[in-house]
């Protein structure tokens, strides 16, 4: 994560088959909008919640390219939840906890963290990107 400082980064954990998979398209735009300000997303497949995140990495990254045009990073699939939670998401979800605690609720959960990397803000899986934007400027102006 040390590459990303002095940018705003926002972390969502993705699905390709979720219902909230057309938020795609609402990242991008975003991002489109705002990286050459400063704004960072990255995109953690992520196969726990009802198994909406089959495919291998490779599949996982064309999907995203041909159906949304997404070209902000996407990683490899990982878990949020449980022994086996990627180190950044521990490490988001001990700094911000949510209606669940300490756990992931469903795909696109979505985290921003200011220019410093620190925690800034969780989001629920229903909350659009557009509805991001007023933060996202928000921190590329402090």
């Amino acid at each position: 994560m040390e590459e990303f400082k002095g940018k705003v980064v926002l972390v969502v954990n993705t699905a390709s088959k979720c219902g909230l998979t057309p938020q795609y398209e609402g990242l991008e735009a975003l991002y489109e909008k705002y990286k050459d300000e400063g704004l960072v997303i990255l995109g953690f497949p992520c196969n726990q919640f009802a198994n909406q995140e089959p495919g291998d990495a490779k599949s996982i990254q064309e999907g995203c390219l041909l159906n949304y045009g997404v070209t902000f990073p996407i990683f490899e699939k990982i878990e949020v939840n449980g022994s086996g939670t990627h180190p950044i998401f521990k490490y988001l979800k001990d700094n911000l906890s949510g209606f669940l605690m300490k756990r992931i609720k469903w795909n696109f959960t979505k985290f921003m963290l200011d220019k410093n990397g620190q925690p800034y803000k969780r989001f629920s899986p229903t909350t659009k990107p557009e509805d991001l934007e007023k933060y996202v400027v928000e921190l590329l102006n402090k």
